[in-house]
């Protein structure tokens, strides 16, 4: 069980991760003024100090604390260290990105510095975006210059302004005037802010102050306190966050991600380019991921190269478990090229012209923005030629090894979304191949026989579709393909008829009920018990009565698929397991 400490957008984020495992788990917070949406989570709502939290988890079977707090909930910090001290639980800290410490802002180590800076630098009218509960620590500059307080607009914040002396008339608020304003109508020489980080706002309020020409304060977040006794993994984003609790609490997700080619790729030129410019060998490196969150990637070092190995996680994945590699050496430019078992693209379509190496646009970006030198990169993968024999490569125009690819950086465990994008991106060939029309089927043996039907297309206009034909016929219509033939075999297409657009087993089972219906609408008396598998119906339905029912089952998936697909036209057919192909108009295929 998890125990998640939030209140914050990390918390939120951290909330719909552990979601997705299906698993319940307990969500605290200080107050209720969040709102929040919890599918197996637990809310708790109310502070705890340090023996309530020590009674809550042994109460619950906690077994692995999550801190997605404030960064500067410094006693909230504190606790949580104790108490997974104090019951030998590990930690997971959920922080926010944030950005470099840029030169012309002022950094203050705490508010007393910030104080001292404030005067060295002659500010005498200050804007402080800090917070309610910094009015106490910033009391020694207020009482002595003018200084306003952007508060939120709530009585329980006003109350505490005004304990603390603040004049009621320098209180300004969230909702009536953005920072820019504030600026335009207060006229002040600062502001002063917390280190909030990205999702705090904290870039957009930089800019704003730098657009106005005044000077920017910063105090500061506090460093995450520590103990020898106490694990502590720090992520910093959703993915990092995932993979430390299938590390650390295996048996929480029923299934693990993985890592893409592409962040296996950049991992590996990371750690070449460290032993190039420094000649240190680390166990492991920091990738940025594309959403800006940072994961450490182990990796190992050959001559002349780095290395990693590609861990799949329970997708499935035919590239699981091979090594790729990255050399590096010194250039004027920065530079990505393909090597041994990296396919070439061979037709149009890609992010990149026929000729170049299949290296996509996201990993070649991931690569440029963890890579700051100009160097070479060379990527290879030893066991590529072989691996892409089994791969949807020779059907794209991909010849001579495999793609380094991915998005997100991370596979999630679930092959409908590899699956899928896979799709997009042969649809996305399919069209780029200039066809009049794209033939989509569900596996090899079905196109086979379709193939036949359409023997001047192009190998790029044939696409599988495997159980998500609703996702295939949207991404035709997204990418304004105007025919499609969609060949479907009879154990896909009484799902299908029955308004199952995913067949997958997992989702939808075969409908006997519904089959009789569709027997009965043909014309067709026939004892469907025994039945095990659809395709036994070609045998047991009389050879006379074969199209009748063919006609019904299409229509039914007509009426379902044609939708998805409003300004094109679809052409559907039903394939026997010997490939006789039944159309409602061959003539017109």
């Amino acid at each position: 069980m998890i125990l998640l400490f939030g209140g914050t957008t990390e918390g939120r984020m951290a909330a719909k991760v552990l979601d997705e495992s299906g698993a319940v788990y307990y969500y605290s917070t200080k107050g209720n003024l969040q709102e929040i949406h919890l599918a197996h989570g637990v809310h708790v709502l109310g502070a705890m100090d340090t023996p309530g939290m020590e009674a809550f988890c042994r109460e619950h079977n906690i077994r692995l604390l999550v801190d997605a707090a404030h960064p500067f909930a410094e006693s909230l910090h504190r606790n949580v260290i104790e108490l997974a001290r104090r019951i030998g639980l590990p930690v997971i800290r959920y922080d926010r990105i944030f950005p470099p410490h840029d030169n012309d802002l002022v950094w203050c180590r705490d508010y007393d510095d910030a104080i001292q800076q404030l005067e060295e630098h002659g500010i005498s009218r200050l804007l402080a975006l800090t917070g309610v509960n910094t009015i106490a620590k910033l009391k020694p500059y207020w009482q002595a210059h003018e200084c306003w307080f952007r508060i939120l607009n709530r009585e329980d914040s006003q109350h505490l302004a005004l304990k603390a002396g603040f004049p009621a008339d320098h209180l300004v608020y969230y909702e009536k005037d953005d920072t820019t304003a504030l600026i335009n109508r207060l006229h002040p020489q600062a502001i002063i802010t917390k280190e909030s980080g990205m999702s705090g706002g904290f870039a957009e309020k930089i800019e704003t102050v730098r657009q106005a020409g005044i000077k920017a304060f910063v105090v500061e977040r506090p460093h995450y306190p520590s103990s020898p006794d106490v694990t502590i993994e720090h992520v910093n984003g959703p993915y990092g966050l995932r993979r430390a609790v299938e590390r650390l609490l295996p048996e929480f997700y029923p299934l693990h991600s993985g890592l893409t080619t592409g962040t296996c790729a950049t991992a590996a030129a990371i750690a070449a380019t460290i032993r190039l410019t420094t000649g240190m060998t680390p166990d492991e490196v920091p990738v940025i991921l594309p959403d800006g969150e940072t994961i450490h990637v182990p990796v190992t070092y050959g001559n002349g190269y780095a290395s990693v190995i590609k861990k799949a996680g329970d997708d499935p994945d035919v590239t699981n478990g091979i090594e790729i590699r990255a050399s590096v050496e010194h250039s004027d430019h920065f530079e990505i090229r393909g090597g041994e078992g990296v396919g070439r693209f061979t037709v149009p379509g890609f992010d990149y012209p026929p000729g170049e190496p299949a290296i996509n646009k996201a990993p070649r970006q991931m690569m440029r923005d963890n890579i700051k030198e100009n160097v070479c990169i060379t990527i290879s993968v030893p066991e590529g030629a072989t691996i892409a024999r089994r791969t949807f490569n020779p059907r794209l125009g991909i010849e001579g090894g495999i793609s380094i690819i991915g998005v997100s950086g991370i596979v999630k465990p679930f092959s409908e979304e590899a699956f899928v994008a896979s799709i997009r991106k042969c649809m996305q060939v399919a069209k780029a191949s200039d066809s009049d029309r794209v033939v989509i089927n569900s596996g090899g043996k079905s196109e086979r026989f379709v193939k036949a039907l359409y023997p001047d297309l192009p190998q790029q206009a044939f696409v599988e579709y495997g159980n998500y034909i609703g996702e295939t016929l949207k991404i035709a219509s997204e990418l304004a393909i105007r025919n499609v033939t969609m060949g479907v075999m009879l154990g896909k297409a009484v799902k299908l008829a029955a308004g199952n657009l995913d067949t997958h087993s997992r989702h939808t089972t075969m409908d006997k009920e519904f089959i009789s219906q569709m027997l009965h609408e043909a014309g067709i008396d026939l004892d469907l018990s025994g039945l095990t598998l659809a395709r036994e119906l070609w045998d047991r339905i009389p050879q006379e009565k074969l199209q009748d029912f063919a006609s019904v089952v299409i229509t039914h998936c007509t009426h379902y698929c044609s939708p998805l697909l409003p300004n094109g036209h679809l052409t559907l057919l039903l394939i026997t397991e010997e490939g006789t192909i039944f159309s409602d108009n061959m003539d017109n295929i």
